[in-house]
């Protein structure tokens, strides 16, 4: 994929997740791209696939932008992005004028990959995880995978409403209420006793520069996310290991206490692994799986895409349960949480 043709590609997906301002900067950043600028030599550095499922290099430039407007670094770039509206002109001059001018620090952004801590998705895991202790009703040992800054980790301390009702606790840090579709959620509380992420880089939200990178990968005219990760940071306190998930995973199997169910999550992650190591993965649960017992079950929650990329058909949200090698698929939900389309009813 040439690099005009990932620009595009991801502008079209982020119209499909609401961002209008998205396709318009990407689709800037495709017709007027500085050939003759140090980023861009930078990036044709950049070997293999640059899209979306490789480096992703269109959302590295653009959250270099949105951390310079987040930072306030350049007042003409602040002034053509939401709330204000410009004209073509004046945000193509503003953008590449960045680019220049901010060029060391741009140069330094792109060099890790894009790194987001959709709070949203956990919607669907605080649903999914209700369904596995409707099973086992036992105190949870919480594992996520990719788990980045952590904050889907904390998910009960979210409130989920919909369907005029609150699910969580009384006073959470913040609520969630994407559009519903389907089955309620059932009633019952899970209670995390332990949690654990791991992460190739994770970040630490209470770090100033974390939490940066974390926000600057939001997209600017979608305001409700940047005010629900800033939110999830502020009672973010789930460590999170630096490492390959699967090595990690084989410890955090071992170590499961009895009289707890062993929960593992992930949410578009799974995805990004190489298949060699999905394979691996998963056959390391299939066995730990096999093992399992009812002073000692296992659960995999998993909302991950299963073919569209996208964002119009969304994510597969799907469940499997040992003892018993159940297989769930609780239903769909989007990328970004905006909608969840619910299909587990227990009472069916």
């Amino acid at each position: 994929m040439i690099l005009k043709d990932a620009f595009r590609h991801q502008a079209k997906s982020c119209a499909a997740l609401g961002s209008p301002f998205m396709e318009r900067l990407l689709t800037l950043l495709a017709d007027h791209w500085p050939i003759e600028t140090a980023i861009a030599r930078k990036f044709a550095s950049f070997g293999g696939d640059i899209g979306p499922a490789g480096h992703s290099l269109p959302l590295r430039i653009a959250g270099g932008l949105h951390a310079l407007v987040l930072t306030q670094r350049d007042a003409a770039l602040m002034a053509v992005y939401p709330p204000h509206t410009p004209d073509d002109d004046a945000m193509r001059d503003a953008v590449l004028a960045a680019l220049v001018t901010h060029s060391d620090f741009l140069l330094d952004w792109v060099e890790s990959p894009p790194q987001t801590n959709e709070v949203r998705r956990s919607a669907a895991l605080i649903a999914g995880a209700r369904v596995a202790v409707a099973q086992f009703p036992l105190p949870l040992y919480l594992s996520e995978l990719g788990a980045s800054g952590g904050l889907n980790l904390m998910w009960d301390h979210y409130a989920l409403d919909v369907g005029g009702k609150r699910y969580g606790p009384d006073m959470p840090v913040l609520s969630l209420s994407p559009e519903w579709r389907g089955p309620a959620p059932l009633k019952s509380e899970p209670r995390i006793a332990s949690r654990k992420g791991v992460d190739l880089n994770p970040l630490d939200p209470q770090r100033r520069d974390h939490l940066l990178r974390l926000t600057a990968y939001l997209w600017p005219d979608q305001p409700q996310r940047l005010s629900l990760t800033r939110a999830a940071a502020s009672v973010m306190t789930a460590p999170i290991d630096r490492g390959d998930a699967i090595e990690w995973l084989g410890t955090r199997l071992s170590a499961a206490p009895q009289k707890h169910l062993h929960l593992i999550q992930h949410s578009v992650a799974w995805q990004y692994f190489p298949r060699d190591v999905q394979a691996r993965g998963t056959a390391m649960i299939e066995a730990a799986g096999k093992r399992a017992t009812l002073e000692r079950p296992l659960a995999w929650l998993a909302m991950e895409s299963d073919g569209d990329t996208t964002g119009g058909i969304g994510a597969a949200v799907t469940l499997r349960l040992w003892p018993g090698d159940i297989t769930l698929m609780l239903g769909r939900a989007d990328f970004h949480g905006r909608w969840i389309e619910w299909q587990h009813d227990a009472t069916a």
